[in-house]
């Protein structure tokens, strides 16, 4: 089941929000991994999950850095 909670947030805490996940969704890239792992569904999963919270937040999806 999906949790839905509202939030109301002023115009500059969306904008540091949107900001965050960004740099967060560059981290989740750049991460360093073990060769051993499968590190391309794991990643490709958060990367979906950060980019889907942007677009709800009313952000453009960023555009792909580095392919994963």
């Amino acid at each position: 089941m999906i949790e839905t909670i509202h939030v109301d947030l002023t115009p500059d805490q969306r904008e540091l929000l949107l900001k965050g996940l960004s740099y967060l969704r560059s981290s989740v890239l750049l991460e360093m991994r073990d060769p051993g792992e499968e590190p391309a569904a794991d990643r490709e999963k958060q990367v979906r999950i950060i980019e889907s919270l942007a677009e709800q937040l009313g952000g453009s999806r960023p555009a792909a850095a580095m392919p994963v």
